[in-house]
């Protein structure tokens, strides 16, 4: 497996459990059918810049940086605002027409927002076809789109 791919698993195991130690990963990347060993868990870990938080109970998980997650969306907004042309859905799809060039920058910056609503996304030169998970998600992924490119 690459290592985008491993570390794409990572961030979701991440979001949607609470992991404490190295070795969880280790135990759900597994249960993923991903094997890896404790030391390729320690490389991702400081490659992806994780951090440990507190959690109520004084123990400490794993989290995503806040300000990538912060940079990323600011990125976001700069490539929309300046190359955003329009945007259209049709059932669970959404397609987002951007300035020649623009297309797999924004493509890119909007899988890594990982947006509950976007099963994946693909950019071209000019226009990026997001795949919602259903009608609903890819009209509400359009207008939070859309939005940011009316934020000033």
């Amino acid at each position: 497996m690459r290592k985008q791919d491993r570390q794409r698993i990572i961030k979701k195991i991440i979001q949607e459990n609470t992991v404490y130690r190295q070795e969880d990963f280790v135990a759900l990347l597994s249960a993923n059918g991903v094997e890896v060993t404790q030391a390729t868990i320690s490389r991702d870990v400081k490659e992806m810049q994780l951090i440990k938080l507190p959690t109520p109970d004084g123990s400490y998980r794993y989290s995503l940086p806040t300000t990538k997650q912060n940079n990323t969306e600011k990125k976001l907004i700069k490539v929309l605002k300046d190359a955003y042309l329009m945007s259209d859905c049709h059932r669970d799809m959404c397609m987002i027409k951007v300035l020649p060039g623009n297309g797999p920058a924004l493509s890119s910056l909007i899988s890594q927002m990982n947006y509950p609503e976007v099963f994946a996304s693909l950019g071209d030169d000019d226009t990026v076809l997001l795949f919602a998970r259903s009608n609903e998600d890819a009209n509400a992924i359009n207008t939070k789109l859309t939005a940011l490119v009316d934020e000033t």
